[in-house]
């Protein structure tokens, strides 16, 4: 069977495809109302949510299809320390398709080696969040008409922030996009990132130290949490948690027909004054994150290719150095490296040995 793992596993193609039926779905919604009938999701959420695993819930319930699962690891098996390998193999048995969140980089990924059913990846770690960008990219075709031609304002933790990492991986791969880079020293996209995805690809990208500074420029302003959860120092997180605070005053230079997009939640990074401005989207992306979750998993049930052939995975007696791996935390995970562009890399968490 076919998973989801990683934004940059569907074509542009696929994209477009998952966009026109999520809009089908918005206005026909009655011709779906029983394509999940006799079918179970199964939710695992290792980690905190409300909008992603409400989201997949409610796409599900809403085609006629039936969920389990829980919501944090005091309620799994997991509290006995049953490994996630186990829980994947076992849960694979009751659903029909997984949706799994989990704090642990490549997490996703290493479920997907070991399930009888469909896999996808609700956010693993700092890693990445596919479906928090199929939310994106439908919001912002909706809202602008385009996913080129785009000047894209990325605010706030980019180093850690998942949701970040798919939305570039995923618009940097539409023509003439060009990226603005707003974040603290301690939080900005890694050089290995950069290089990857903008420098090797020849994608246009700057960066700058304040939202004022390229306002009248952006067509979609993408702001994010400072996330606690991704600190191990907490102190640094006290002194950068507020470092981006969006509000009216600042956006008074924008186009009119700037939108301002967040993967929620939010703490203080936009005030409150700005949600009834026309430029504030993110309330739309919720709606259109649980269409575009529905579209995703009508396509994934429909699909039987063996698609992990095309990942060539190769076992290697190299141990992953990131810590927040899921290799380095798990039992029973093996050693897998896989190449990107050249370079021999983790195939769980994607960082170089």
């Amino acid at each position: 069977m076919r998973h989801l793992i990683d934004i940059t596993e569907l074509t542009i193609n696929e994209l477009e495809k998952l966009m026109e039926t999520a809009i089908d779905i918005d206005e026909h919604g009655e011709k779906y109302a029983h394509a999940m009938e006799g079918k179970i999701l199964a939710t695992l959420f290792f980690e905190p949510s409300t909008r992603t695993r409400l989201s997949f819930e409610a796409a599900f319930i809403k085609m006629g299809g039936n969920v389990i699962g829980f919501d944090n690891t005091i309620s799994s098996s997991t509290a006995k320390g049953e490994s996630l390998i186990d829980t994947i193999k076992t849960v694979s048995i009751y659903a029909d398709i997984i949706a799994m969140r989990h704090f642990l980089e490549g997490a996703a990924f290493a479920a997907a080696l070991n399930s009888s059913c469909p896999i996808i990846n609700a956010g693993d770690g700092g890693h990445c969040h596919p479906t928090q960008t199929l939310a994106d990219i439908l919001t912002i075709k909706r809202e602008t008409g385009r996913l080129d031609n785009l000047t894209i304002g990325v605010c706030g933790d980019l180093k850690y922030g998942r949701a970040v990492h798919s939305l570039i991986n995923a618009l940097s791969r539409y023509k003439n996009n060009k990226f603005i880079l707003i974040s603290p020293p301690e939080l900005t996209l890694t050089d290995n990132y950069v290089k990857q995805v903008f420098d090797d690809n020849g994608i246009c990208y700057e960066r700058c130290n304040s939202i004022e500074e390229k306002v009248n420029s952006f067509d979609i302003l993408y702001m994010t949490r400072i996330q606690r959860e991704r600190f191990d120092d907490a102190a640094m997180y006290e002194r950068l948690k507020n470092s981006f605070e969006l509000n009216v005053d600042m956006i008074k230079n924008a186009k009119p027909t700037m939108r301002i997009l967040h993967p929620l939640p939010r703490v203080t990074e936009i005030n409150t004054n700005v949600d009834n401005g026309p430029h504030a989207a993110y309330f739309k992306q919720v709606k259109n994150g649980m269409l575009m979750r529905m579209a995703l998993i009508l396509d994934l049930l429909k699909q039987k290719d063996n698609y992990y052939e095309n990942f060539n995975i190769l076992d290697t007696e190299k141990k992953c150095q990131n810590n927040k791996c899921v290799v380095n935390s798990e039992r029973n995970v093996n050693n897998y490296q896989k190449k990107i562009e050249g370079q021999n890399v983790c195939a769980y968490c994607e960082k170089e040995f």
